[in-house]
């Protein structure tokens, strides 16, 4: 039987993961399509959204091409979770013709492609290609990665930092393992800043790859899943050119102070005071993301909001179900965060 392939949508939180999926849900061209979304938290967030997106029919249960996995880092659970979820696609590959795998904001692409070379799923499973996200905007304004060197200068200079820069080598790793960068928000920046980073980005890549820029928003036009699937690049075969800061490691180390903290409020909110009240508690703590779904009182539509440091979006999604509780449930991403604070920080 022929392998399934399957691409892998990987890059930083924000860049855009969540949102290039629901196109491609939304615009499949014939074909069926299984999605498995790594989540970062306990409130399954962007499972949520993926489920939303309206291309079932009336008759089809949404969430039996939608996995999700919520144990954290992808990489580091390939075999606990990532190995049975796949064994469990595949006694349905005659309904599949391919699978995307959205990582978690914090994994390794390539250990992850390192499990399709396990008997269990080698003869089976194929990967497409490994498509990397940049956010442009961030990367313009010098947030998240931004500029490397600078960065790793500014800590070789100071012998009270650090000197391990696990998001620079994450951001290395995941270039390094790419068939094809989109640089995405690029209507978010001038022409002179998204020509700087386009020639940076093509500079950090070992190998020719493409850049392709991408506008965001909710008018933006859909990319053709023509371009992101067929790649046909049987990675987990040629990994040898794809280096990693990990390579001559048996594990990673992530940062162990990151957390998720799962907010469940029985209350509503207004947009722009909540908003601008969760702008202020990302400025007062090392919160690299927050997102989740929020009730507006006297509104019939949900309200996601999800910010990536101290820049935020919102939007009603759809209208809250008959079945559900009208809440407001959130995620908050960040380092050394007592879950106390935050919490009542939200809830004030």
């Amino acid at each position: 039987m022929h392998k399934i392939p399957v691409t892998i949508i990987t890059g930083f939180l924000g860049a855009g993961k969540t949102t290039l999926i629901r196109q491609l849900l939304q615009n499949p061209q014939g074909r069926r399509i299984a999605v498995l979304v790594n989540e970062f938290g306990e409130v399954g967030i962007d499972g949520d959204l993926l489920r939303n997106c309206q291309v079932c029919d009336e008759d089809e249960d949404p969430t039996t091409n939608i996995l999700e996995l919520t144990n954290g880092c992808l990489c580091c659970t390939v075999q606990e979770e990532f190995l049975p979820t796949m064994q469990q696609l595949m006694t349905r590959r005659d309904q599949i013709d391919c699978i995307v795998i959205e990582t978690s904001g914090l994994a390794l692409p390539k250990p992850l492609v390192q499990a399709f070379r396990w008997p269990e799923i080698r003869t089976a499973a194929t990967v497409d290609s490994v498509i990397t996200l940049v956010d442009c905007e961030a990367l313009a304004a010098g947030d998240l990665v931004g500029d490397l060197p600078a960065l790793e200068a500014q800590r070789q200079a100071d012998d009270s930092l650090d000197h391990e820069t696990p998001l620079e080598e994450l951001f290395e790793d995941q270039l390094n393992c790419a068939d094809l960068v989109l640089l995405t928000k690029v209507d978010k920046v001038s022409e002179g800043d998204r020509t700087r980073i386009e020639t940076w980005l093509t500079q950090q890549l070992p190998h020719p790859v493409k850049v392709l820029g991408l506008a965001g928003g909710e008018g933006s036009s859909p990319i053709s899943p023509d371009l992101l699937l067929g790649f046909n690049a049987a990675v987990e075969d040629n990994l040898d050119s794809r280096p990693s800061h990990h390579d001559h490691e048996h594990d990673h180390d992530h940062d162990d102070d990151i957390v998720a903290i799962p907010v469940v409020l029985n209350q509503g909110f207004e947009p722009k005071a909540l908003v601008k009240r969760l702008e202020q508690l990302a400025a007062a703590h090392e919160i690299y993301r927050i997102k989740g779904f929020v009730d507006v009182p006297g509104k019939a539509m949900r309200l996601v909001v999800h910010g990536v440091g101290q820049r935020f979006d919102s939007f009603f999604d759809r209208a809250w179900q008959p079945s559900e509780p009208r809440q407001t449930r959130l995620i908050v991403i960040g380092k050394d965060l007592n879950e106390a604070v935050i919490r009542a920080a939200i809830a004030a």
